[in-house]
């Protein structure tokens, strides 16, 4: 009988590599998330390939895409990574209470909301601490990157614990002497705030755009923080969340533009990392207290969580 050709040993290393490679597309992209240089990144695949006889990525001036091969890998290896990094995670949180829980949320959500509605938290619960990445980008579930997602439209993972939070409305803000004019007519000489051109468009910017016209966009900015700080400026009129621009002193809501549309709050996790005592206790806190304040995010009153946050001074806080 023939002896059949023998390929090498595969180094589960060298899989955590390709998985890494596969989900960011880039060398310096899996570098990042890795910690490693992206030298380290294109070693360990290569010698993968070699290890399997088999070319797994197409590469190309944008990127790194994977061959038919290279998806037949993937589709064995991405449930390897994540069963490796939920046997980390587990032994590195056990069941207690305390220990960390990690967050990902919107920036300005972040900033003027989430950080007031945890200083009760916080009290309550001396022994857990909470790490907050504030960003646009999506951190993973799965990758145990996040234990939590506040995102603002619905996830399509229907393995994911998931809850509509609120529904977070919209209005047209400007200055007050700004808003005033536009009462008595007289607003057509107003140019508006909003997104650059190149930012995926949003409902709130399709609206914006559809009310405006042809009107000039003096100021343009990706960051919502940025937009009302130019709005309170008199750069001009802006679609701003009801419940970030109603805590500014300095603008009024445009009569007429309260029936925009609004985008809906949701909040995220994995059923097996809700379990744990702490992620719990922070997904009840949450929970209670977007339900507080789900008229302030309807637009209806001022939310206490921003007013906490932004108005008064911290009170110190206990020893942990």
């Amino acid at each position: 009988m023939t002896e059949r050709k023998r390929t090498r040993k595969i180094d589960w290393e060298d899989l955590r590599f390709f998985v890494a490679l596969a989900e960011e597309g880039t060398l310096s992209g899996a570098a990042r998330r890795l910690g490693v240089n992206h030298a380290t990144v294109s070693r360990r695949v290569a010698r993968l390939e070699t290890s399997l006889g088999a070319v797994l990525f197409d590469r190309r001036e944008t990127g790194f895409g994977l061959t038919a091969e290279g998806e037949a890998v993937l589709m064995h290896a991405r449930p390897m990574s994540e069963a490796a990094l939920a046997i980390r995670h587990d032994l590195d949180a056990g069941a207690r209470a305390g220990g960390t829980v990690r967050i990902t949320c919107t920036p300005t959500l972040a900033d003027r909301w989430l950080v007031g509605s945890l200083v009760p938290f916080r009290a309550a619960n001396p022994t857990i601490d909470v790490e907050v990445f504030a960003s646009t980008q999506a951190l993973s579930l799965g990758r145990w990157e996040s234990d939590i997602a506040i995102r603002l439209a619905r996830p399509l993972d229907g393995e994911l614990l998931c809850r509509r939070a609120a529904s977070l409305a919209f209005a047209l803000y400007a200055r007050h002497d700004m808003a005033a004019a536009v009462e008595n007519g007289d607003g057509e000489r107003f140019p508006v705030v909003g997104y650059p051109p190149d930012e995926t468009p949003l409902p709130e910017s399709r609206a914006l755009a559809d009310w405006a016209g042809g009107r000039r966009m003096a100021f343009r900015s990706n960051s919502l923080s940025a937009q009302l700080a130019a709005v309170e400026a008199g750069f001009g009129i802006g679609m701003l969340p009801c419940y970030l621009a109603d805590a500014s002193p300095h603008l009024s809501r445009i009569p007429g533009t309260e029936d925009l549309p609004s985008r809906e709050v949701w909040i995220l996790a994995r059923r097996d990392v809700a379990r744990r005592p702490r992620v719990r206790a922070l997904l009840d806190h949450l929970f209670a207290r977007f339900e507080k304040d789900r008229a302030a995010f309807a637009g209806a009153v001022l939310p206490e969580a921003v007013r906490d946050c932004a108005l008064s001074p911290s009170p110190p806080l206990a020893p942990a």
